[in-house]
């Protein structure tokens, strides 16, 4: 198997920097098109959002049910 060149990337990283590209792009869409719905309608009653804390307290969560405990 013959090295890449300078500047050239293996296979690995190459598709690698694809995904991550596709998702970064998935996310900015996603990004727009709430940005857009805002811009249309406007922002949501109070009483129909989260509260910050609230969904900081869930992603907390999600983040270490993902990393396990240190012993």
């Amino acid at each position: 198997m013959s090295r890449p060149g300078p500047g050239q990337l293996d296979p690995t990283a190459v598709a690698g920097l694809q995904a991550r590209a596709e998702r970064t792009r998935s996310d900015a869409d996603r990004y727009a098109a709430v940005l857009e719905d805002i811009a249309t309608n406007g922002l949501p009653p109070v009483e129909d959002c989260t509260p910050w804390e609230e969904l900081r307290d869930a992603q907390l969560a999600r983040l270490a049910a993902q990393r396990p405990a240190v012993a």
